[in-house]
């Protein structure tokens, strides 16, 4: 472990590379049967698990892509290659979808908000209608479920403002139950919701997601609170039927509020619901990703809240230290009002971090040793809870917020696939509450399974995998066995192609930088008959006949191969000259030349030829 301890930065380094060397090789695909071929790879050896590559509704399950999702790669997740295939899974056939514009936008969710009882009990009719396509499509998925959920909001609030108006009939025990419970039927649909969610994500994937442990918690006060409020309907119900003059039969029935226990059950069902109305409008913000504005602000709080957490730890050792203290030394004198218990001095430090409580509490006239040292402790409690600590939680949220403004886009995307990905499951198509109800399609399910399962008579259908490309079925997919091929060979040849390339691309990079470190710095000037110009600057592009910069020297080394010409050599260009005075000197410039093509067909190079010109120079020369 120490071990493990000493080398964390490496590791931290080798896994930054390993997130690198993954967004490079997605970027290396050069079609959409790569990008399937990466992305829906699970990753398990199992050829079962390996061709089971899509939902029954079309959707690609986008294994690797949500393995990326649950590890936190977001380059990975935010590349455009990865935001192209999740958007147009997420829009499907609805193309007026993208780039629309706010207006309407704003106009289509207003009418799936109204619509939604009417567009869901078609569906529930007709799954395989057009508007079953309709409704199948990722987004407005999205649209309908937010729109339930928007309902159970205002339910809720139409049952808080109906308690105000009939204020003495709920805060008695003549409340009817269906009066405050009619928001059940949702939390009931909600409860099987996340049943199917957790049998077909599996409980490891659902426990990932911490949406679903607010879930779980919100769910569990909304039963606990049903449940308490059966407890007391009931106790009233049983014992009056065995004595209706006994105090229990009037304590469940007809006693005051003011006469309640403490821990009434219909207090604590009370409590228990203010809470989870709380938190089911908090709930709401998990929906703001889909926008980008919003979602950047949502992923902000939600960082600067995981700070307050862990600062929390901290701030509660110290204020339990500090209480201690304090409530030791005031314990002893009981004419203090505030301090020398521990409920009002935790109070009292609480409110003094806010700055609400009078520094003269810790006073005492006739104790000049207590009094001392609890202006030192209160003193001291006040620099470090108020300059210190608070200071310091400023400055951790401003440095959280920094940071995903400095990479918002990443950051806003990567929150908004994990919202795709939750609505491209096959399945859950339904929202609550009508998700509840059991769909033709539930039937003509069970009974394809009791067929595949008793009577053998329905085969799996064989798949069709796309055509390879040519870059991948010319390195020898087929193998030995002729013209068939297996997924997982071709998912391999598909890596092997992408990580070719990315070989590749890195050599040309790296001779691109050493072209450019060569020619760094470079400076040329040019000389007529003695006279020389200023030194310039070399251009960084090559030219002309240099074959390449990495092998510049070694190439132009033997141009002259002894030919007595002059030979100027430039870093971007080649001059040759002679004297011709006979038509021996001619056929010598001419064999030279001949002799210039066998060394550029040695080296593999080519001569630009557009720039190819002789120059003659003499006074009697007619090409002159």
């Amino acid at each position: 472990m120490e071990h493990l301890t000493k080398k964390k930065p490496e590791y931290l380094n080798l896994e930054e590379l390993c997130e690198d060397l993954a967004v490079e090789l997605l970027g290396m695909c050069r079609n959409q049967s790569e990008v399937n071929a990466v992305l829906n790879d699970c990753g398990d050896e199992n050829v079962e698990d390996v061709d089971n590559q899509t939902f029954e509704e079309g959707i690609p399950n986008l294994g690797r892509l949500r393995l990326a999702v649950n590890y936190n790669q977001k380059r990975f997740v935010a590349h455009p290659i990865s935001q192209q295939v999740l958007t147009s899974i997420w829009c499907g056939k609805l193309t007026w979808w993208r780039g629309s514009k706010t207006i309407s936008i704003i106009g289509v969710s207003l009418g799936m908000f109204f619509t939604m009882p009417l567009i869901c009990i078609c569906y529930w009719i007709a799954p395989k209608s057009k508007l079953g396509q309709f409704v199948r499509t990722p987004v407005i998925k999205f649209l309908l479920h937010s729109s339930s959920y928007i309902w159970f909001l205002v339910l809720l609030l139409v049952e808080s403002i109906v308690a105000q108006q009939f204020r003495e009939l709920t805060s008695s025990r003549h409340e009817p139950i269906y009066l405050n419970s009619i928001h059940m039927i949702w939390v009931v649909g909600f409860f099987w919701y996340e049943c199917k969610e957790v049998w077909i994500e599996g409980l490891r994937s659902y426990l990932l997601d911490w949406w679903n442990f607010l879930d779980i918690v919100i769910l569990s006060m909304y039963l606990a609170s049903f449940a308490l409020r059966i407890v007391v309907y009931l106790s009233g119900k049983l014992y009056c039927a065995q004595d209706n003059d006994s105090y229990y039969c009037h304590y469940f029935t007809d006693i005051d509020r003011h006469k309640w226990n403490q821990e009434d059950p219909q207090m604590v069902a009370e409590v228990l619901f203010a809470i989870t109305s709380m938190l089911s409008l908090a709930r709401l913000t998990s929906i703001l990703p889909a926008h980008e504005t919003l979602g950047t602000l949502q992923i902000s709080i939600g960082r600067m809240i995981d700070d307050m957490m862990r600062f929390m730890f901290l701030l509660m050792i110290i204020l339990t230290a500090f209480l201690c203290g304090i409530n030791n030394i005031y314990v002893h004198y009981v004419d203090l009002e505030r301090l020398g218990n521990f409920n009002g001095t935790l109070q009292f430090l609480f409110w003094t971090m806010f700055g609400m409580e009078e520094p003269t509490s810790v006073d005492l006239s006739n104790f000049v040793v207590a009094e001392f040292v609890g202006r030192v402790l209160y003193g001291i409690f006040t620099i470090v809870m108020v300059i210190v600590l608070l200071n310091m939680l400023v400055a951790m949220i401003t440095n959280s917020f920094q940071k995903i403004e400095d990479d918002a886009d990443v950051e806003w995307k990567f929150a908004r696939s994990k919202l795709y990905l939750c609505y491209f499951r096959e399945g859950l198509t339904l929202p609550v509450p009508f998700n509840i109800m059991i769909t033709p399609k539930c039937f003509f399910y069970m009974i394809r399974w009791f067929f595949r399962k008793l009577c053998c008579c329905l085969t799996p259908k064989k798949k069709e995998y796309p055509p390879l490309p040519s870059s991948i079925a010319n390195s020898g997919v087929c193998g030995e066995g002729g013209g068939t091929r297996s997924r997982a060979s071709y998912r391999l040849q598909v890596i092997k192609t992408l990580v070719q390339r990315y070989i590749e691309t890195s050599r040309q990079e790296f001779a691109e930088k050493q072209r450019k470190a060569w020619l760094a710095d470079g400076k040329q000037r040019l000389g007529i008959n003695g006279s020389f110009s200023g030194w310039q600057d070399v251009s960084d592009v090559s030219k002309g006949s240099v074959p390449g910069p990495q092998l510049f020297t070694i190439d132009i080394n033997d141009l002259d191969g002894g030919s007595g010409d002059i030979v100027a050599e430039f870093d971007d260009d080649t001059k040759m000259g002679g004297k011709v005075s006979c038509g021996g000197d001619r056929r010598r410039r001419q064999k030279y030349r001949y002799g210039l093509c066998e060394w550029a067909n040695i080296w593999k190079t080519k001569h630009n030829v557009v720039i190819c010109i002789i120059i003659h120079f003499g006074r009697k020369d007619k090409e002159a």
